[in-house]
């Protein structure tokens, strides 16, 4: 299915978010491509044109309000809408809660909960004005069975899930809210990490059970390509391995 849509994605240089966007520009997407990593996101975008796709790049860090709000911008002026928001960007440096890790546990606040409502508050007066519009939220797994080491990061992921939940409720008939919560993924997730014993055992689930980073962006790509009147809600996507 053509997917003829302007598509703004954080944290979208590597991972799910750079498989969600080559897989959506090769169906007739739009790109805006939003991260931290100037680089990668370069790269990104130039595989994409490089393919016959559309796309352009902005560095953002999604804890700053000022960058998401210019990712927006961006694909307005580009493009002259703004189609769908997906809200990728995430960090995850779990340990267990008496490593103290303190600031880890403010990162993920920062990037995981306040990074996702600053792409909302960025994109809903754009939609309010369309008329229209999809907000697509990537939670994880992690939030539906809680296991230690995972308290902090399981937490800010089900805050998002219920931030999710209530701007569907608020949202009306036309704007359209999802949430995908991936499983174990073969990305560079585990590099976040700072706590070595956790990292060790993440890094031995992925090499064990991971499955490519493609099979979450599927995931997304269905939500998006669903007529206006469907609203896909929540998607959950794991390996058939994973507990």
């Amino acid at each position: 299915m053509n997917i003829e849509k302007v598509v703004v994605i954080t944290g979208a240089g590597s991972g799910i978010g750079r498989a969600s966007a080559r897989l959506l520009a090769a169906r007739g997407a739009r790109l805006v491509l939003g991260g931290r990593r100037e680089a990668q996101l370069a790269a990104v975008a130039r595989e994409i044109e490089d393919a016959g796709g559309t796309a352009v790049h902005r560095q953002a860090d999604v804890t700053r309000r000022a960058d998401l709000a210019a990712l927006v911008g961006l694909a307005c002026d580009r493009y002259g809408r703004l189609d769908v928001l997906v809200n990728n960007a995430g960090i995850g440096p779990i340990s267990r809660f008496d490593a103290l890790r303190v600031d880890d546990w403010d990162a993920m606040i920062d990037v995981n909960i306040k990074g996702v409502l600053y792409g909302i508050a960025a994109a809903l007066p754009v939609f309010q004005r369309q008329g229209y519009g999809h907000i697509v939220n990537v939670v994880s797994t992690a939030g539906l069975r809680i296991v230690p080491t995972m308290g902090v990061y399981a937490a800010t992921k089900n805050a998002v899930r219920t931030i999710t939940e209530a701007l569907r409720q608020e949202a009306g008939p036309h704007l359209r809210v999802t949430e995908v919560s991936p499983g174990m993924i073969a990305t560079d997730f585990v590099d976040s990490m700072t706590d070595d014993a956790a990292k060790a055992a993440a890094q031995e689930r992925v090499s064990t059970i991971a499955i490519p980073p493609n099979a979450v962006a599927r995931g997304i790509a269905f939500a998006i390509e669903q007529p206006p009147e469907v609203d896909v809600g929540s998607i959950v996507i794991r390996p058939t391995a994973q507990e």
